[in-house]
């Protein structure tokens, strides 16, 4: 059998070597590099080659990769690599990295043109002054193939083990059975069509209620896709840590269901929960773990990989029993993973780890996406960009003399934009151009700065410069999907150039940046048990028109559920005073007739207050208790702690928070809930201009914005009363606005709304 892997792949797990150093330093974006290699082939003489494809095997191995470019005429390879700043400050190990690049490409060239010797060339270009440095070593084409030969066989015994593991993990996927003796209603409808997604590459949005066991049966399917070679990994991406939970646990189910299944299963955490020194730079200098961290990482990763279950436990246990940082070895395992389970962020964000690794290794991914409904807006966060003039001003007292000019040339065109403005929140048609370019030219000072002195910069300016990067990413990628507004804080005792202002470019419709991620899997899994009208979730997160449509009818019946609208009660802002009475009687008349656990649910923190104040005044016997703003998660947990003991009570908390999904509360742990609001994000300036650029673009801008996103968030709280098949209940829904035939649409089928 044999095993294929590209050059950058095999040299970074055979010569990297040393200390792992992520101190800032300012590296050429994509853009730059590619106009980098563009510059240095342009200066080439005439019959320069440039992107030579080349392949080669040793023993059941082979390599490919593209070389930079070759000059026939100087019988000269050369492996182009753009920088910035000081080349001398460029750390060995990076050198030694890039020579074992180059030389594996000189001797795949030698090979594929029957080449004697060759001139070996690593080209370093630095992007701001366009000065090249050309480093060159000659060599037979014998001296570079036992160089190949060594890399080939440092990485054949991985190789070979890596082989091992995928047949031995392919044959038992083959075997795997489902591991209940039979599928719970709609499970294996679900399961079928998820494997079918994977099995004609097309990607699938499948709603499916509560109970029934999405994440089981969205993960087994794709591990038999696994075992057919239609998908090489899984990425199972979640919103929220439970959902990471529930997958683990749903993956071991499988491992154990009959002879162990060799699958290894990775979680990612956030790095600042992973971290062992947060208090230390991530530098060999600063932190123990980061210090020779790649000579150690070897032990450490194949001490991991022993293991079958990699999550945050199992990864620490092994990072710091070789004296490796937990964090970059969980990256590190990353690439030897069978199923990866991590945030959204690990493969939609603009710099995501595992969206990158897919395109560089070429890899066949299932994507699962948890939860779908809750990807809108996260995606919107990690498209939109703002800056604060505050920060800034600080920027400006505290960041080093040689960047004063490009400092105050920014600030003197954020003046000019500010004084121009005629309201306290104005959108604009594009970024101003001087603004961008100021912004642009602040960030190049930045980068050249940080290159010639990396610890020149505090951390509260740098702060600000990577808000910066951010920001002004997004502006040149600016588009009908986003909106660009400036916001001015009042301030009558502040002169107006000194009055706050924040600037943004804020992502309405994330769909542009999101369609990438769908065409390099082979095949994207949209799951969730509230994603009506699919239309909505289909438009805004730029899935392809040949995506497929799954509803799947849940297990649960009608009479498990009394539905009750309070027709009679206005939830609205300028009734909530009126409301408050209304709302405390009928939860009070309902826990007296049934007494037992309840939700209540409501739009705000502030009328949460008032109707908990209300309660406690004119039923001071019936218990409750209330979310409370920047519950850490031992609250949360003391919060539901309450549904799980013997007492009864009503638990408040705010729609669309914390305990409005993902919790599960079966049988008499929760009976009921309120719901005292339709969910409807606030009619504000912001988003009454982001429900124009939706109108713009679909001609449904109040439904896309408000109604859609809205009764989401109440199908979700409501659905955490039936749980299980056997579960009974009772959800009033306390707005006259449910009495509509645009709302009553938007309400799960199985409900009888009375």
């Amino acid at each position: 059998m044999t095993y294929v892997v590209a050059v950058r792949a095999m040299c970074e797990f055979t010569a990297r070597r040393g200390d792992l150093d992520l101190r800032f330093t300012p590296a050429p974006t994509s853009l730059e590099g590619m106009a980098g290699h563009m510059t240095v082939a342009g200066r080439r003489a005439g019959g320069y080659e440039t992107e030579i494809t080349l392949t080669g095997t040793h023993r059941n191995l082979t390599v490919r990769g593209r070389a930079d470019g070759y000059d026939p005429v100087a019988n000269r390879l050369e492996e182009v690599k753009t920088h910035r700043g000081d080349l001398e400050r460029m750390p060995a190990n990076h050198r030694t990295l890039h020579w074992a690049q180059a030389l594996a490409y000189g001797h795949l060239l030698c090979r594929a043109r029957e080449l004697a010797g060759l001139t070996v060339a690593l080209v370093y270009f630095d992007i701001g002054s366009q000065k090249e440095t050309l480093l060159t070593q000659t060599h037979t084409a014998r001296e570079l193939e036992i160089f190949f030969v060594e890399q080939c066989e440092r990485f054949l015994d991985w190789a070979v083990q890596e082989e091992a593991h995928r047949a031995a993990r392919n044959a038992a996927l083959s075997a795997l059975q489902f591991p209940h003796a039979q599928f719970r209603s709609g499970q294996r409808e679900l399961a079928v069509s998820v494997y079918r997604a994977a099995r004609d590459g097309k990607p699938l949005m499948a709603q499916a209620p509560t109970g029934i066991g999405k994440t089981l049966a969205t993960i087994f399917p794709l591990l038999k896709a696994c075992a057919s070679e239609q998908i090489d990994r899984v990425l199972f991406l979640t919103a929220k840590t439970p959902g990471r939970a529930l997958a683990l646990d749903a993956i071991e189910t499988l491992r154990q269901s009959a002879a162990p299944v060799p699958l290894r299963t990775l979680e990612l955490v956030a790095r600042d929960k992973a971290c062992e020194h947060p208090d230390k730079a991530c530098n060999g200098e600063s932190c123990p773990l980061a210090r020779g961290f790649y000579d150690r990482l070897h032990a450490a990763r194949s001490a991991a990989l022993a293991g079958p279950r990699l999550d945050r436990a199992a990864v620490r246990e092994a990072a710091l029993a070789h004296d490796v940082c937990p964090y970059y070895l969980a990256q590190e395992l990353a690439r030897w993973a069978d199923v990866v389970v991590g945030d959204y962020n690990y493969y939609y964000d603009s710099s995501a780890m595992l969206y990158a690794l897919t395109q560089i290794n070429q890899w066949r991914v299932g994507v699962l996406v948890d939860e779908a409904h809750n990807l809108l807006d996260r995606a919107r966060r990690m498209y939109t960009a703002s800056l604060d003039q505050a920060a800034l001003r600080l920027a400006c007292k505290t960041a080093p003399a040689t960047l004063r000019k490009p400092l105050e040339r920014l600030q003197r065109e954020w003046n000019a934009v500010k004084r121009a403005q005629t309201a306290s929140y104005q959108v604009y048609a594009d970024v101003p151009g001087k603004l961008l370019s100021a912004a642009q030219n602040l960030i190049g000072a930045v980068t050249d700065q940080l290159a010639e002195a990396p610890l020149s910069i505090d951390e509260a300016s740098l702060r600000f410069f990577f808000d910066a990067m951010h920001f002004v990413a997004l502006a040149e990628q600016f588009g009908e999907h986003s909106i660009f507004d400036i916001a001015l804080t009042a301030d009558r005792h502040a002169s107006r150039n000194q009055s706050n202002c924040t600037l943004c470019v804020r992502n309405v419709i994330p769909a542009p940046f999101l369609a990438p991620r769908y065409a390099a899997a082979r095949t994207t899994v949209m799951f969730s048990g509230t994603l009506s009208p699919h239309h909505f979730y289909r438009d805004t997160l730029g899935l392809p028109p040949e995506t497929q449509w799954l509803d799947v009818e849940g297990p649960f019946r009608a009479e498990q559920l009394q539905v009750h609208v309070a027709g009679n009660v206005s939830t609205r802002w300028r009734d909530r005073e009126r409301s408050l009475v209304p709302i405390v009687e009928l939860i009070a008349r309902q826990y007296t007739t049934q007494p037992g656990n309840y939700l209540g649910f409501l739009s705000s923190f502030e009328y949460l207050k008032q109707v908990v104040a209300l309660m406690r005044e004119r039923h001071p016997g019936l218990p409750v208790w209330a979310q409370e703003p920047g519950m850490d998660e031992a609250a949360r947990d003391a919060f539901l702690a309450r549904f799980r003991s013997t007492q009864q009570g009503v638990g408040f908390a705010v729609l669309g928070g914390a305990f409005s999904e993902g919790v599960d509360l079966v049988g008499q742990q929760l009976i009921g809930a309120f719901i005292a609001t339709l969910g409807l994000p606030q009619m504000n300036e912001v988003n009454e201009e982001m429900r124009r650029t939706m109108d713009a673009r679909f001609g449904n801008g109040y439904e896309y914005m408000y109604l859609y996103p809205g009764l989401q968030k109440v199908v979700q709280a409501a659905g955490r009363v039936i749980r299980t098949e056997h579960d009974e209940g009772v959800v009033h829904l306390i707005d006259d606005r449910y009495r509509r035939p645009e709302v009553r649409r938007l309400l799960p089928r199985w409900w009888q709304v009375q």
